[in-house]
């Protein structure tokens, strides 16, 4: 039976990446059916690129359309509705995908009986990074084995393929209101299995990315688990995974706040034995941090 994949790129000012995305795209040993640019810059920065490919001549569809509203989930949004895909593989413009990437993803997804499949995605990380950096270890996600259901704590998007009917029937299926704060890709995920879907691992289907310079920094670092706690916090009160009572808002403002001031002790005990591991907790901190602000609603936009 011929399955029919769309890949979903949604991109902003990143004419080089993209153009080397596409090249790989080209390449695959699946081909997709079609790949879908949707530009967030009201500018159109990366028509030039689309038509260059255009008219190279392409082994898919390629489709390109301006979502001119700065805004993570319409963007995405805008990829879902002009794919035509039984199954939609999402891919960011900065990320590189090896010619085995779809055929790896799809052969997973039917041999575990699976609605959705979730990959790595690895970090290069400069060698003109600090030291400290390159031992930390923080741009990278946790692994599992293949064909194992992902954890909801381990859900992300990046490199990841979904059956395209039930992700059509969500809401959205990207919320609008996390505009340019993190966390779009997680509560559609989340409400994805809330509504009887199967995501599994796919440890094979790895790609890679390099990581932009402007985040080699602590500050980058410890926001990116600010801005990931924050929206842990939002979706987690909003009723996406679970029910959420006044007890159970005090028992999480406690627990919130006690892990928020042991990962502070601890960061301050272990900086003698390497800042990496000091670092590592704070970043624990700054995540429990992003989680309290889900008291008052306060939103970080992190691709502000």
């Amino acid at each position: 039976m011929l399955v029919k994949i769309s890949v979903c790129i949604p991109t902003h000012r990143r004419q080089p990446l993209l153009r080397a995305l596409l090249e790989d795209l080209r390449q695959q040993d699946l081909l997709p059916a079609d790949v879908v640019v949707v530009d967030n810059d009201a500018a159109g920065s990366a028509r030039a690129v689309v038509d260059e490919f255009r008219a190279a001549g392409c082994p898919f569809e390629l489709t390109y359309a301006i979502q001119p509203r700065r805004s993570i989930p319409l963007t995405r949004n805008m990829t879902v509705q002009l794919a035509t895909g039984d199954w939609l593989a999402f891919i960011d413009d900065d990320e590189r995908a090896p010619r085995e990437w779809l055929r790896l993803l799809m052969e997973c997804a039917v041999a575990h009986a699976a609605d959705g499949v979730l990959a790595p995605v690895d970090p290069r990380v400069p060698e003109s990074a600090p030291a400290w950096i390159r031992r930390g270890d923080f741009y990278n996600w946790p692994r599992i084995a293949t064909g194992e259901l992902v954890p909801r704590k381990n859900l992300r998007f990046g490199n990841l393929m979904l059956r395209a009917a039930p992700v059509r029937a969500l809401a959205g299926p990207f919320d609008p209101k996390f505009g340019l704060s993190a966390g779009e890709d997680v509560d559609m995920l989340a409400r994805f299995i809330s509504a009887g879907a199967r995501v599994v691992w796919c440890d094979e289907a790895e790609i890679w990315e390099p990581v932009d310079p402007r985040r080699l920094s602590l500050r980058w670092i410890l926001m990116r688990g600010y801005s990931g706690g924050q929206s842990f916090g939002l979706i987690r009160f909003d009723g996406t995974i679970g029910k959420v009572s006044l007890l159970t808002r005090v028992v999480l403002l406690v627990q919130w706040t006690l892990q928020l001031l042991v990962a502070l002790v601890v960061a301050a005990a272990i900086l003698p034995f390497g800042r990496h591991r000091a670092v590592a907790w704070l970043i624990k901190a700054w995540a429990n941090a992003g989680k309290l602000t889900a008291f008052n609603g306060r939103r970080y936009d992190a691709y502000a």
